[in-house]
């Protein structure tokens, strides 16, 4: 028998906000266990949370361009289980009225469009997070520490629809997602950091069946790669079971990626299990039509239709335009230097080849390019009016890119400008013609392509400053060509 894998993502996004979701503690990253925490956050009796208001809006503009429905009232739910890394025995999160529902993502799997439904958008806190200590040291095997630094971290959970059907849909999917948090500047989706993380819920069905299969949900996968990994070797798992004759148990399975294996760690929990009930510490809340315009008209230009203005305004390729709008600062970066009157695609030529190169080597982000756009159009336009050589623009851009300077002075510091004086590249073509009497040869008989090798010796020779175009010109005088 064919089966037919039904999977859904569960993805949650730690808002970009400077403290908790329900505190002024600290989202900040890599401090020292258990810093960030107050009476708030851990749980203390007496104490009363208070919504931060500005991860309410980041997740509201990210519900607007998830294409959702906002709801007019939303409330925050106590979810109830007990683990050492949830310092209230609870996780306030929302149930039964989250943030948004109803929206879709479009992505595109092999060229092929594919739009994957949005059940909901809901807010919640984070976790602590467990650290499982090495024996030694005085310190005995099977020995675990908590740190509550996360524990009250804002997050946002995109739930999607049992929409996709296979392991390269997902990460296509998870792609588009993260662009779309990162370009709208709700989320830097650092994985490596927590900043953005994965569960994928598994089925499969007879192929043509419109009955969803038992399911199994796959935990810590932290990479993209992973997820494939882990649906793919889920997949296989439940096929191997039902093909053999038996029956798949919902569960909850943590993934080991140095494996390549999952292994079951609990049965899956149901909605009843966490015995949800309103948090009475915290009314319910609404949103104005007002509200949500006002968000809805700060949003920036998306990815998808970025790209297609980059494709009929700048006339780029396909590819060029993908990269280039791949982030948002790199998009911006382009369109800077366009906008200072470079050609559009050899200012696409030149970052996709030389500033991205020297971006990633030194780790940075196009905004923070220590060449200015205006500086990169000014070298592109001294190419375009033949005042310097392509291969000149290429040998100066890493000391604009180190320095901070202009083209220009550049130039005049390193002594490199365009050699224009026909004397002086005279003298280069005598050289190049005395030390290749082949190619002099050549060209007397009647082989004029062999002029090409010939510039190319004395563009050596000038060390790529000489004039290319006047170049040619004289050597084809010195020929009577």
């Amino acid at each position: 028998m064919t089966y037919e894998p039904v999977i859904g993502l569960e993805v949650h996004v730690q808002l970009k906000t400077s403290s908790k979701l329900f505190c002024g503690c600290s989202v900040q990253f890599g401090q020292d266990p258990n810093r960030n925490t107050c009476p708030v956050c851990m749980g203390l009796p007496g104490v009363l949370p208070v919504l931060n208001r500005q991860s309410v809006l980041l997740g509201l503009r990210a519900a607007i361009a998830l294409n959702c429905r906002p709801a007019p009232f939303f409330k925050f739910d106590r979810k109830n289980y007990f683990y050492p890394d949830l310092p209230k025995a609870y996780q306030i999160s929302q149930y039964d009225l989250p943030l948004a529902l109803d929206g879709f993502l479009d992505v595109s799997v092999d060229g092929q469009a594919r739009r994957v439904g949005l059940e909901r958008v809901h807010m919640e806190e984070d976790a602590g997070k467990l650290v499982h200590a090495e024996p030694g040291h005085g310190v005995p095997a099977g020995t675990s520490f908590v740190d509550y630094n996360r524990a009250g971290v804002p997050l946002m959970e995109i739930v999607s629809r049992p929409d996709l059907r296979s392991s390269k849909e997902a990460h296509a999917y998870l792609d588009a997602l993260k662009q779309i948090m990162r370009y709208i500047g709700v989320s830097d989706c650092d994985m490596e950091k927590g900043s953005l993380r994965c569960d994928a819920n598994v089925s499969i069905r007879p192929a043509g069946s419109s009955t969803l299969g038992v399911k199994a949900e796959l935990k810590n996968l932290n990479s993209f790669k992973f997820v494939e990994r882990a649906i793919d070797g889920e997949i296989a798992r439940q096929t191997e079971i039902l093909q053999s004759g038996g029956k798949i148990v919902q569960e909850t399975r943590g993934y080991d990626s140095a494996s390549n294996t999952s292994h079951a760690q609990r049965s899956k929990e149901e909605a009843h299990d966490y015995r949800y009930f309103p948090e009475p510490d915290l009314p319910g809340f609404s949103l104005s039509p007002e509200n949500i315009e006002s968000v809805r008209k700060n949003i920036p230009e998306l990815p998808a239709v970025r790209r297609a203005r980059f494709l009929s305004e700048y006339h780029l390729p396909d590819y060029d335009a993908d990269v280039l709008t791949a982030e948002s600062t790199m998009a911006d970066y382009f369109e800077s230097v366009a906008r200072e009157g470079a050609d559009p695609k050899k200012a696409s030529n030149f970052i996709m080849a030389e500033l991205m190169h020297d971006l990633k080597s030194a780790g940075l982000s196009a905004d923070q390019s220590p060449v200015n756009p205006r500086h990169l159009a000014e070298l592109l336009k001294l190419v375009a009016d033949g005042k310097i050589s392509g291969k000149i623009s290429k040998e100066i851009f890493p000391v604009m890119f180190k320095s901070g300077k202009s083209p220009a002075e550049v130039l005049k510091e390193e002594n490199m400008e365009l050699i224009s004086d026909a004397g002086v590249i005279a003298a280069f073509i005598d050289q190049a013609i005395a030390e290749n009497p082949k190619a002099v040869q050549d060209i007397k008989g009647g082989k004029q392509s062999t002029l090409g090798f010939l510039v190319g010796q004395i563009m050596k020779k000038s060390r790529g400053q000489a004039d290319p175009a006047l170049v040619t010109q004289e050597l084809r005088k010195k020929f009577g060509l």
